[in-house]
C-alpha cells in the first residue's frame, strides 16, 4: 500500500477520487452494499417464513380436515402464499448477489443497484429510504467515479 505525501491542507493535490479508497463517497457506496446485503437476507427472511405459511396450508389440503369451502380457501392461500414467498426470496437473493460486488466496485454491480433501488422506492418505508439512497449515492459523480472501467 503506497502512502500519500503529507501536504499541508492549503495544497493538496488533485487526487482521483478512484485513488482515494476511504474518501466520503467511498464510504457511502461501501454502506449502500452493506444495506444491500442486509436487506437481502431480510427479504430472503420474510419470503422463508412465507413459505412456511403455504406449505401449513398444503398441509390443510393433504390432511382433508374440513370439506367444501375450506379445501378452496387453503388452495387459494397456498397458491398465494407460495407465490410471494419465492418472489420474496428471488427479489432478497438479487439484492445480495448485487450487494456484494458493489463493495468491490463492479462496473456492472452500480447498474444493476440502480435498477433494484428504483424498484425499492415503492417499497415503504424501508425500501423507499434504501432506493433513495442508493440512487444518491450511486448517480453522484463522485459516485459514477468510484466505479469507472481504468
Amino acid at each position: 500500500m503506497t502512502r500519500l505525501p503529507n501536504y499541508p491542507i492549503t495544497q493538496l493535490p488533485d487526487y482521483p477520487i478512484t485513488q482515494f479508497p476511504n474518501s466520503e463517497m467511498s464510504s457511502h457506496v461501501d454502506l449502500v452494499g452493506v444495506l444491500f446485503i442486509l436487506w437481502g437476507l431480510l427479504t430472503t427472511l420474510v419470503g422463508l417464513s412465507t413459505l412456511a405459511l403455504g406449505i401449513g396450508a398444503v398441509a390443510l389440503i393433504a390432511s382433508g380436515a374440513s370439506s367444501g369451502g375450506g379445501q378452496f380457501a387453503a388452495g387459494i392461500t397456498a397458491a398465494a402464499f407460495t407465490a410471494l414467498a419465492l418472489t420474496a426470496i428471488l427479489w432478497g437473493a438479487a439484492h445480495i448477489v448485487v450487494g456484494v460486488p458493489l463493495r468491490r466496485r463492479r462496473h456492472w454491480s452500480r447498474v444493476a443497484a440502480l435498477v433494484l433501488g428504483s424498484v425499492d422506492l415503492v417499497l415503504l418505508p424501508y425500501g423507499t429510504a434504501l432506493g433513495c439512497y442508493t440512487l444518491w449515492a450511486l448517480l453522484s459523480e463522485e459516485g459514477k467515479k468510484l466505479f469507472e472501467i481504468a
